[in-house]
């Protein structure tokens, strides 16, 4: 007979190492499948963002933090784009789940929650770090940019998938329809991330809407990006790294919480 580890029951300190890999594979090949829809399709709508500025602003737009606005601006979108897609991974993954009928089939294996939201994070992650990629190179060859600190981009690349893997997670499991996802995106996360200096700098704003700014966490993503490719920032990098890093642990334990009580898992 066999024992209860066997079984699937995992006593303290130990991870389900394979049930964690094939959660993270499933949901890394679910947007590799589609790839034009995930990869190609940010990487067209940031060269648009970019193209269409340029073209409407140009060098009538002058320098911003000592360098050409287009240069200020591509580390921007090129964050709001990961930002963007780490959340639509996550969120579509378990949306569509819960309404299909069929996230039983996750919630059965013998997965930790920690395990659940770790498997699901690998995923957004990925995912934002290859539009990250993708972006990245042809902002550099198209615009002649270097990168000023290549490990501080880095490390908010991936923080800023990560937080926002997590946020996903948090409204897909609240959201139970389609239209209540569509709601959170309009509403909540749009909002973030385009009031959040990816188009300026926030010392032109009113002191008042300075102060407001600094409590959305996508404007210590996107300084710190900025930080990392121009080598000026509105912020601190240290700053944004203890934000950012905080605020993804509490959303994390969020998510953790959540899936230990089953929390809304059923459409």
């Amino acid at each position: 007979m066999a024992n209860s580890t066997d079984m699937g029951v995992r006593r303290f300190g130990r991870v389900n190492w394979l049930g964690l890999y094939t959660l993270a594979g499933r949901e890394i090949r679910r947007f590799l499948a589609v790839w034009t829809q995930t990869l190609a399709a940010p990487l067209v709508t940031a060269g648009l963002f970019l193209g269409v500025f340029s073209l409407a602003l140009g060098e009538g737009r002058g320098e911003v933090m000592g360098v050409p606005f287009i240069h200020f601006l591509a580390p921007g979108i090129l964050m709001m784009t990961v930002i963007q897609n780490a959340f639509a991974n996550t969120s579509s993954s378990i949306v569509i789940s819960k309404v299909q009928g069929n996230i039983v089939d996750t919630l059965m294996p013998p997965l930790s929650p920690l395990e659940l939201v770790l498997g699901y994070m690998a995923g957004g992650v990925a995912r934002g770090l290859l539009v990250a990629l993708a972006i990245g190179a042809v902002m550099v060859a198209a615009l002649d940019m270097g990168v000023a600190h290549p490990l501080w981009a880095l490390v908010f690349v991936l923080l800023g998938a990560a937080l926002l893997s997590v946020v996903g997670v948090v409204a897909a499991i609240f959201a139970n329809k389609f239209d209540q996802m569509a709601a959170i995106t309009n509403f909540v996360i749009t909002p973030l991330s385009f009031l959040s200096g990816t188009f300026y700098s926030i010392e032109r704003l009113p002191e008042a809407m300075q102060r407001i700014t600094h409590f959305n966490p996508v404007f210590y993503l996107i300084d710190g990006v900025r930080y990392g490719v121009i080598g000026q920032s509105d912020s601190s990098p240290w700053l944004g790294l203890a934000v950012c890093s905080g605020v993804t642990a509490a959303v994390t334990a969020l998510c953790w919480l959540w899936f230990r009580r089953g929390y809304r898992m059923k459409a």
